[in-house]
């Protein structure tokens, strides 16, 4: 630029920068040079020469990058190869640039955010596409090959003395038994009381087999065999059947007269024909006068029962009832039930919680008898009642009835004094209550013990003491 266009104010200084309409004023050498090395570019030279970027150029003189062969063909990459760049990003400056300072490449500050945010949110809704796709796939997956947790296996032991311990070592002495008669069949339960074959369970569950029938008797480990009655007596609704085995696991019998209201209890049984079944609870009541075969006759039943609230129902009868030291302390005989409702199945109801059990003292002496005889003796005092007496304690009768006395001569109640019109208010020091009572407080007892009787004789009241005989 010469004096006279300078502009004012200036200072003398160098010129670099050249019109485009200026021819070059390199030397014809240079040119060939860049002649040379543009056609380089062009073939795609496996080398690259670095060489000044034209003056004037706003980009700092770097390197030019490398051209893969072929390239320079398919874009304009020979336009833009003198322009190198100051940041990370291939073809773009990292200065922002005034409108129509940057070359033909050169990119706006607001282009580049707009191409970066436009870049975050594609690479934003990819991920969220692949995660959606690939919890689906591996949701499928999972639920065709992955399983549930499963805790590890435990022992099947129990503590000794607990309801799992003592059923377990039980079981496999109660039996189920199936009795079918000429008229009629059920189910009960029995357990076995000498290991070679003896089966204690209820007369009235193999009263229907009595004279004519089959009996059959089902072991825990699915084993069947028939049996045979060895002895019955219905006065306390007892029985002893036998099967042909030996070395069965034997129930050992409890002492019931050292248990109290409250302790805890075990029934087992086949309810309903469900066997092996275990319930428990407790003794609810103790000396509970029952009679499961009817009252009205020498042989109705009668029973000092204990009473639990373990369930019992129809088919547990004949089965055990266990302390918590697994020992036989009764076996399981009748239901209370309320008036009206049966079970449309065999005519009885369920449990309502009021169960009776025979206690084991009783249940043992009876077992004895019927396997060393077939038959079992019951006590008594040898007079018979006034069922129509109202008032405290049982009266005696005052006329024969059904062609028997009142008092039977030579009986107890003869040798003690008593006549007929007495009326016996108290029995071992407890309160007679009622015929029933009296009777099941006679049978609790053994042939031979001696008992106390309080009667009252008009006014007067007495106490006596005789021993009980066996029935005729």
């Amino acid at each position: 630029m010469n004096e006279e266009q300078r502009p004012p104010g200036g200072h003398d200084e160098p010129s670099t920068e050249r019109s485009p309409e200026q021819p070059s004023e390199q030397p014809q050498a240079e040119q060939r040079q860049d002649a040379e090395l543009t056609e380089r570019l062009h073939l795609g030279a496996p080398s690259m020469i670095s060489y000044p970027p034209p003056i004037g150029s706003p980009f700092m003189h770097q390197p030019p990058p490398l051209v893969e062969p072929g390239f320079a063909e398919t874009s304009s990459w020979h336009e833009t190869a003198s322009q190198p760049v100051t940041d990370d990003s291939v073809g773009f400056s990292s200065s922002a640039r005034s409108p129509g300072t940057g070359g033909p490449r050169g990119v706006g500050a607001g282009v580049t955010s707009a191409i970066v945010a436009g870049a975050v949110v594609m690479v934003l809704v990819a991920a969220l596409f692949g995660g959606v796709v690939g919890a689906l796939m591996v949701s499928r997956r999972d639920s065709a090959t992955t399983s549930l947790p499963v805790a590890p296996a435990g022992s099947t032991a129990r503590p000794a003395g607990s309801i799992a311990d003592i059923a377990a070592r039980s079981l496999p002495s109660v039996v189920t038994i199936r009795v079918k008669g000429a008229d009629s069949s059920g189910t009960g339960s029995g357990f076995v009381v000498r290991n070679d074959g003896y089966i204690l369970t209820n007369n009235h569950v193999v009263d229907g087999a009595a004279k004519t029938g089959k009996i059959t008797v089902i072991f825990t480990d699915g084993k069947v065999s028939d049996a045979k009655i060895i002895g019955r007596d219905a006065s306390y609704d007892l029985a002893v059947i036998r099967v042909d085995r030996r070395d069965l696991p034997v129930l050992a019998f409890g002492v019931s007269s050292t248990v109290v209201v409250g302790d805890p209890v075990i029934a087992v049984g086949a309810p309903l024909g469900l066997d092996s079944t275990v319930t428990s609870g407790i003794i609810s009541a103790l000396n509970r006068p029952v009679t499961p075969g009817g009252s009205g006759s020498s042989t109705a039943a009668f029973i000092n029962a204990i009473q639990t609230d373990a369930a019992i129902n129809p088919g547990n009868s004949g089965g055990p009832l266990l302390d918590m030291a697994g020992r036989v302390i009764g076996v399981n005989s009748a239901i209370a039930r309320v008036a009206g409702s049966q079970d449309p199945v065999d005519g009885q109801s369920g449990s309502i919680g009021v169960g009776f059990a025979i206690p084991s003292d009783q249940a043992r002496k009876t077992a004895e008898q019927l396997i060393a005889t077939g038959k079992a003796t019951h006590p008594v005092i040898g007079v018979m009642l006034d069922t129509t007496h109202e008032g405290e304690g049982v009266k005696i009768a005052t006329g024969s009835t059904n062609g028997s006395p009142p008092v039977t001569k030579g009986g107890p109640a003869d040798k003690a004094g008593l006549r007929p019109g007495d009326v016996i208010i108290k029995f071992d020091g407890r309160p007679v209550v009622g015929p029933d009572e009296f009777v099941v407080a006679i049978r609790a007892k053994a042939v031979g013990d001696e008992v106390e009787l309080t009667i009252r004789r008009g006014t007067s009241e007495r106490t006596v003491k005789m021993t009980l005989q066996a029935a005729n």
